[in-house]
């Protein structure tokens, strides 16, 4: 792996096969008497957070602290950064504490990017914007290949806010380099520009695409990052997009739900549908854990080998 894991868009087959191989055996971890490896002892993960993210901050934390690494939880609320100081004052303080990893989520695509241009250490990407969210995709791929035994071949369909949804882009990059087949179903108007060019397959019937589907994945609407009416109302988008109990009986015995979290219960999905036994909404929660650990091993531990970019 490279030094950074800042988009899948980077990972290339090999690479995103590591990483979920790694979290295979790190998942075993979780059922031993003794939940910890002394694999990243005397190493220092930051959790640098600018956006509020409880689920993934404690994820990564319990990642590290199972590695055995010192964990530093840096919250930009009533920091010196709400206080008016700079991504780049912050990275130079980051360095100054010998961090060996930032795993940083911010509200401005692209700034984990920035950040990795500054500081010496890795740099993980955990949601920036708009843009990506590795981690969560690749623990969607770790779910997805636990419960099913692959992803080559699948036919995967992502369902609802793509325009706003930095998991559906990391997603796309990462099912299409798995062999996956992917395809988007949403409003027109919660499509982005441009996505006749991206390797998916689009659509606005949901009902017509669900008969051959391996996984629904349901996206949440991203409210915070609205800033126009992109549908009528919460009931005609559940209407036409909505993933109830007649159209989850569409779907293939064998098939999967699946959601990043948290859930609009009864807007994108029924509660139902996302507490059945094809739900792996449970799943990604642990197995987040799994990988994250993967991915700190692989950066910080298992990675003499890594490339310096």
């Amino acid at each position: 792996m490279k030094r950074h894991l800042l988009s899948t868009a980077d990972l290339l087959l090999d690479d995103a096969l590591l990483v979920l191989d790694t979290a295979d055996r790190m998942a075993r971890v979780a059922d031993a008497p003794v939940r910890k490896l002394p694999t990243l002892r005397g190493r220092t993960v930051v959790n640098l957070f600018f956006e509020d993210s409880t689920r993934t901050r404690t994820s990564f934390e319990v990642a590290a602290k199972r590695l055995s690494a010192d964990v530093i939880n840096f919250s930009a609320r009533g920091s010196s950064v709400s206080k008016g100081e700079s991504l780049k004052d912050t990275a130079q303080t980051l360095e100054a504490m010998g961090a060996d990893a930032v795993v940083c989520r911010h509200s401005a695509s692209g700034a984990p990017h920035r950040l990795a241009s500054w500081v010496r250490g890795s740099v993980v990407n955990a949601g920036d914007g708009t843009h990506e969210h590795p981690t969560q995709a690749l623990l969607d791929a770790f779910t997805i290949r636990r419960r099913l035994g692959r992803v080559d071949g699948l036919a995967v369909t992502i369902v609802g806010d793509v325009l706003h949804s930095r998991v559906a882009r990391s997603n796309i990059w990462l099912l299409t380099t798995l062999g996956a087949q992917v395809t988007v179903v949403a409003p027109p108007t919660l499509l982005p520009l441009g996505i006749d060019g991206w390797p998916v397959g689009v659509s606005y019937d949901l009902d017509a695409v669900l008969p051959k589907s391996d996984v629904v994945m349901m996206l949440r609407v991203q409210r915070e990052r609205m800033s126009a009416a992109f549908f009528p109302s919460e009931r005609e988008y559940s209407r036409r997009y909505g993933l109830d109990a007649d159209r989850a009986a569409l779907m293939p015995e064998h098939a999967l739900v699946m959601h990043p979290g948290p859930m609009v219960r009864g807007m994108e999905i029924a509660s139902s549908v996302a507490d059945s036994p094809r739900s792996t909404v449970v799943d990604q929660v642990a197995n987040g854990v799994s990988v994250r650990m993967a991915v700190l091993y692989l950066l910080l531990g298992g990675g003499t080998d890594r490339e310096t970019t």
